[in-house]
């Protein structure tokens, strides 16, 4: 008869093995030094002879924010959902001559979205499923409702999870009210999209790109949509403006779950209770899920 010791051991090392296999998962200091050294892959993304699992049979596409890239968004979420046992997926978009091959989500969000629809795609194509998961933050949040909504997105999203989205523009924090008030805001617009940066005025509350985007509703059948938004957002502003209406519409604002919780715009990529949130939304979608209040990422 074996001893505990002896049947011990291959189990120690069976959890010592799984443990090495686990990608190290990032933090601000690994977004910082991916902005300049990796802002084209982050760790997790982009295994393209990954094949879903029975248990997570849906690939999950990353979409990043304004001013960032893929290796600066995704440091944390990236090898979190590898780490589970997501096929991952990410890509950059709207890059402009302002960009320096690293500032993304300036070009026109529309021809964003058909990048989007192109990287769908070839996601599908690769992993042979029918849908995908969507996880986008700021206008990463809100871009991909044009692929969903104008470009037939509808039939190829299962689930689309948005964090602090810029839907329904931003005021940003009354600048843009400052800014007509003074008869300064055509000029400001005309010289940031002729600079090469549309994206910026089409995030704009009232912009024409978002009155022609929400303008017939802002959901449709098919995707479950999922919003997860801080109060504390500078950025989106009001940050209400973040909500979708619709059928098969979840809105989570991080502070009725943790009231402490700091997290402003910039930091939903690094707030654990945000992670845990959107793990749940991709997984069980346990009904009245309540993350661990602990971890939150920064008051940005």
């Amino acid at each position: 008869m074996l001893g505990t010791a002896a049947v011990a051991a291959p189990a120690q090392a069976h959890a010592q093995a799984q443990a090495a296999d686990k990608i190290p998962v990032g933090d601000v200091g690994t977004s910082l030094v991916n902005f300049f050294n990796s802002p084209d892959a982050v760790a997790g993304a982009n295994d393209w002879n990954c094949k879903p699992s029975a248990e997570h049979p849906t690939p999950v596409v990353l979409v990043h924010a304004t001013f960032v890239n893929l290796g600066t968004n995704w440091s944390v979420l990236s090898p979190m959902l590898a780490n589970e046992g997501y096929c991952v997926f990410g890509f950059n978009y709207g890059m402009t001559q302002l960009s320096f091959d690293r500032i993304g989500g300036l070009g026109d969000i529309a021809e964003s979205a058909k990048t989007l629809d192109a990287f769908v795609d070839k996601v599908l194509a690769a992993t042979g499923a029918q849908k995908v998961d969507l996880v986008g933050h700021s206008q990463g949040g809100m871009m991909p409702n044009y692929f969903i909504k104008r470009l037939g997105g509808a039939a190829k999203v299962r689930t689309f999870v948005a964090l602090a989205p810029s839907n329904h523009g931003t005021t940003i924090d009354g600048v843009l009210d400052l800014g007509k008030a003074l008869n300064l805001l055509g000029f400001a617009n005309q010289t940031l999209t002729e600079a090469g940066a549309p994206g910026l005025v089409q995030q704009e509350q009232g912009s024409d790109f978002q009155n022609a985007l929400f303008g017939d509703g802002d959901t449709v059948p098919g995707p479950r949509y999922v919003v997860i938004e801080t109060k504390n957002d500078i950025v989106v502003t009001p940050y209400t403006n973040a909500w979708l209406k619709g059928d098969g519409v979840t809105n989570i604002l991080v502070q009725d779950q943790c009231p402490d919780d700091y997290v402003g715009h910039v930091g939903m990529f690094n707030d654990s209770p945000v992670m845990q949130d959107v793990l749940n939304q991709l997984g069980a979608n346990t009904p009245g899920f309540k993350p661990a209040c602990e971890g939150y990422g920064l008051p940005l």
